[in-house]
């Protein structure tokens, strides 16, 4: 009988640490948005690719399993947000929520300030992008249609893959892919503008074609306005907790990484580059979009996510 390795729970003990912030809008330099919004740090998540454990190990806090096991919780962002929207020196740039957290993670369900950060830049009209894996968007749609009226809006869902054993080992705090695409759905049909980044591709594991047509397939049928994809990247902090996943699950693909990866952080273009171009001739084969809006590519340095948080 073959031994399973055992995965990661969705659900874990968390606990909530309530902090009040000086500020809500984070100035962000060299990417592709100036200003970014996080309601939480910390992230249920727990992704094993997530490039904020990078940020998390330079900050000395943890970024391995015990990541995402403790969530600050910002109690008056909302109103410092509002103040800070308020400046007549504000220039009504975009602002995009979730660039170091993800904003519809667990802890919304129970605190709601994601909606009340929504709700702040509702009343500014103030243009606003969002990247989120949380199905609980859907119940903010009342604020984001309002918002969409008022001001430019985009969201970008991440759905890497459509795998079950994938998503469940790398991914295991989050929502099915499958009700990540009912939630775009739901969006697109009352007029939001939704693409899906379908980032990271890991190499040797959904960087196969069948699987990386499942995701285009299943985004141009939600109704998605475009896909864009991205191949992974391992900064120290991220490199450590994804390579003890891969050692756990598939052992196999350790000497790859391990050679794709030696001494730096981002994949050589060469390894993915056949994988893109694949990307490209999917999206053009199933008339997706590659249109793409002011969502996290490249992903941020460590130094600059201290800004982020």
């Amino acid at each position: 009988m073959t031994e399973v390795a055992a995965v990661e729970p969705r659900l874990a003990d968390v606990a909530y640490e309530q902090v009040e912030c000086k500020s809500a809008l984070n100035p962000v330099k060299n990417m592709m948005f100036s200003w970014s919004l996080n309601p939480y740090t910390g992230c249920e998540h727990r992704c094993a690719f997530c490039y904020v454990r990078a940020f998390e190990r330079r900050a000395d806090r943890p970024s391995d399993d015990r990541y995402g096991r403790t969530i600050r919780v910002k109690v008056n962002v909302a109103s410092v947000l509002r103040s800070e929207l308020a400046r007549k020196s504000w220039k009504k740039e975009t602002v995009v929520v979730g660039a170091a957290t993800d904003p519809y993670q667990p802890a919304e369900g129970r605190f709601k300030l994601t909606r009340q950060c929504l709700q702040v830049l509702r009343e500014f009209s103030n243009p606003t992008a969002m990247i989120t894996r949380g199905p609980m968007i859907i119940r903010d749609v009342d604020v984001l249609g309002e918002l969409a009226r008022r001001a430019e809006l985009h969201i970008t869902f991440s759905i890497p893959t459509l795998d079950d054993e994938i998503w469940r080992r790398t991914e295991p705090g989050t929502a099915h892919p499958r009700q990540r695409l009912k939630a775009v759905e739901k969006l697109v049909t009352a007029g939001i503008d939704v693409g899906v980044g379908m980032a990271p591709i890991l190499p040797g594991l959904s960087d196969r074609p069948e699987l990386i047509e499942d995701v285009v397939k299943a985004a141009r049928a939600a109704g998605a306005t475009g896909l864009w994809a991205a191949m992974l990247h391992l900064k120290d902090g991220t490199r450590e907790h994804f390579m003890s996943v891969l050692d756990r699950h598939w052992p196999e693909l350790v000497p790859r990484y391990e050679r794709a990866y030696r001494d730096r952080a981002y994949l050589p273009q060469f390894f993915g580059e056949s994988t893109m171009h694949e990307v490209a001739r999917l999206r053009s084969l199933h008339g997706v979009s590659d249109r793409r809006r002011v969502i996290l590519k490249p992903p941020p340095e460590p130094e600059q996510l201290s800004l982020l948080n």
